[in-house]
């Protein structure tokens, strides 16, 4: 527990610095590392279980897929949604040649299937993370979208830890995460509702004008969900491959895609919410 507190800090400095004193360049290149990191554990946990994905390509390919399209929309007038749209196009091309040069006949599809959902599963999801900061006029307000997702999620976590050791007793999905309960599960709920409303309450000059304390109160219900599923798939993905956690270079907390999971789905989500609101 120590480790994981003293990780969770250090994270959350290195988030702090990113996001609000070099600015959105570092928090999308931030960003931009976590997924590369998290795509590749991904793809480790797919070969544990006989899979054959092309996992230095498709990191490569991932990383391209969060960039690009943010320094696309800064330096042209593409829109990024146009951008992206074309880089998955070009990212599926670019597998379907690689398949033909590297992998034995019986191998092809199952090498482009298992490397694909990689790039869709990780750099793709976690892109909606960067179209956030775009979204309003101003990229400072967009970060704090980003902030508010991330804090709702990840707390959403660390809630649903903390009321699960006291009250837990119902588990919640027995054969996936024995450890995980409904009375964590309500903790982590109830903790990211409070959070969202003292993030727009006590910062809401610098958030967009149209997230409002109440909408930050009403949608951390929805993405604390979210996260919670999130989560229960990576729970699942390590279990078929027989694993306690993605990696192991951050302490107390395991790897890169430990550390992302729960924003893998929350980030379209939230994205798409905020989208209604503008």
């Amino acid at each position: 527990m120590k480790k994981r507190i003293f990780s969770t800090l250090i994270l959350w400095i290195v988030v702090v610095i990113c996001f609000f004193v070099i600015g959105p360049d570092a928090a999308v290149w931030l960003l931009a590392v976590l997924s590369l990191g998290s795509q590749y554990e991904f793809y480790g946990l797919l070969e544990k279980m006989g899979r054959r994905p092309f996992k230095k390509f498709g990191v490569v390919l991932g990383t391209v897929m969060i960039i690009v399209p943010y320094y696309a929309n800064l330096f042209t007038d593409r829109h990024v949604g146009s951008v992206q749209s074309a880089i998955i196009a070009v990212t599926i091309v670019a597998c379907c040649l690689r398949i033909l040069k590297e992998r034995k006949t019986d191998e092809r599809i199952e090498s482009l299937s298992s490397t694909l959902l990689g790039l869709i599963y990780i750099p793709f999801m976690l892109s909606f993370l960067v179209r956030m900061i775009e979204l309003p006029a101003e990229p400072a307000k967009g970060l704090m979208l980003v902030v508010w997702l991330i804090v709702i999620a990840k707390f959403t976590d660390v809630g649903a830890l903390l009321f699960g050791k006291a009250f837990g007793r119902h588990p919640m999905s027995p054969n996936t995460s024995p450890k995980k309960t409904w009375e964590g599960a309500i903790g982590g709920c109830l903790v990211s509702v409070v959070l969202g409303f003292a993030l727009t309450y006590f910062a809401r000059d610098y958030f967009p004008m149209f997230f409002t304390p109440l909408w930050g109160t009403l949608l951390a219900l929805p993405i604390a969900v979210i996260a919670i599923i999130s989560d229960l798939v990576e729970s699942m993905l390590k279990r078929m491959a027989e694993e306690k956690d993605s990696g192991s270079f951050i302490p107390g907390i395991g790897g890169a895609f430990d550390l992302t999971d729960s924003l893998i789905l929350s980030a379209p989500t939230g994205y798409l919410l905020f989208g209604l609101l503008i």
